[in-house]
């Protein structure tokens, strides 16, 4: 057993919660960021300015048709997979054959495919560390290991897992529909502070592809945890701070939370407020890429992923078209809401000593 444990130390193996639910899920976002996301806002900016090079065919494979953002977005399955073999600090040969399996785990499980390629690329990763450099043919021993493990993995599970996930997301979206009101605070509660914990929630919501009701709800518990904490720490972090967490990351005060746990009141109550407006009072929908419903105002990409929404609900002809209505749900939900709220309910705390000035300093 101890040789088993040296050996796993030796090569880098941590099985614990940090490493696969933290670390690996984490890494997903940037993954799904630096492709699917990307890629869908280079086609929303070539199709809005009317830019020829980003609205046409740069390429054409096995009969489909690729522009600029197209190409971007069909690399998720190995982007993300990389992006798990980077954060399991895989060498550089099992890192590159993840690509494969990201490809494969990722077709193989359908809209639901994040979720298969979390799992998947996991196993193999950790399976191509296992064997890296133990042989004397390692550039063929470690890519094929890796490759044939992701492979046979992806035939028997990534079709499951992608099912599952599906009918998971399509379940929440489906009761948010049914109980917008109670679904809305979960929704925006849950998403909210999944945005702010050490975890990924864009990487959550594009597992389970949640868009829709569903997708405004944790669009909104999204910002008010972004929005909220950058203004109700503006005295203590200034414009840095602002900057930092409103367009950055809320879970830069996961630190300050640890040691006050009572901070971060008043961005969940916030969220349980924006949360159920978004869906009953303003029926704000995310129909964009589901990666955006997790982000909120981080990089504007849960904003740039509602207006997407619009625009493919004008051409799927459920939508007649974009209304002023609209822009001030987005704003008020997103901006103004958290920006007034969060600050209100915290000088509320403040005055009863749960929270002290420099508590959220950053």
């Amino acid at each position: 057993m101890e040789n088993f444990k040296s050996f796993l130390k030796r090569k880098d193996i941590e099985i614990s919660v940090k490493r696969y639910l933290i670390d690996a899920l984490g890494a997903m976002a940037p993954g799904l960021f630096a492709s699917l996301l990307i890629g869908t806002i280079i086609n929303t900016l070539g199709s809005q300015l009317h830019i020829p090079f980003l609205t046409n065919t740069v390429a054409t494979i096995a009969g489909t048709k690729y522009t600029v953002g197209g190409l971007a977005s069909a690399m998720s399955g190995p982007a993300m997979a990389v992006a798990i073999g980077y954060a399991l600090h895989c060498p550089p040969l099992v890192l590159f054959s993840l690509i494969t399996v990201g490809f494969a785990s990722n077709a193989l499980g359908g809209a639901g495919g994040p979720l298969a390629v979390l799992f998947v690329a996991i196993f193999a990763a950790e399976a191509g560390k296992a064997i890296s450099k133990e042989t004397k043919i390692d550039i063929l021993v470690t890519p094929l290991l890796t490759i044939g493990i992701g492979i046979f993995l992806s035939a028997l599970w990534a079709p499951a897992l992608g099912k599952a996930a599906m009918k998971t997301g399509t379940l929440i979206m489906w009761a948010t529909a049914q109980q917008p009101f109670i679904m809305g605070i979960l929704v925006s509660v849950i998403v909210g502070i999944a945005l702010t914990l050490p975890i990924s929630s864009a990487a959550i919501c594009a597992a389970l592809s949640l868009t829709g009701l569903a997708g405004g709800a944790a669009v909104a518990g999204c910002c008010a945890q972004m929005v909220g904490f950058a203004f109700m720490s503006y005295k203590e972090n200034g414009v840095g701070g602002l900057v930092s967490q409103g367009i950055g990351t809320s879970m830069l005060q996961m630190g300050n939370i640890v040691k006050n746990p009572r901070i971060w009141i008043a961005p969940i109550l916030c969220s349980a407020i924006t949360g159920p407006l978004a869906t009953c009072v303003f029926k704000m929908q995310m129909n964009g890429t589901p990666i955006s419903s997790g982000m909120g105002t981080c990089g504007f990409v849960g904003q740039i992923g509602v207006y997407t929404g619009w625009l493919n609900d004008i051409q799927a002809g459920t939508k007649a078209a974009i209304t002023a209505n609209d822009w001030i749900a987005l704003f008020l939900i997103c901006f103004i809401l958290p920006a007034v709220l969060c600050p209100v309910f915290n000088m509320f705390f403040t005055k009863l000593g749960w929270v002290n000035p420099g508590d959220m300093k950053l």
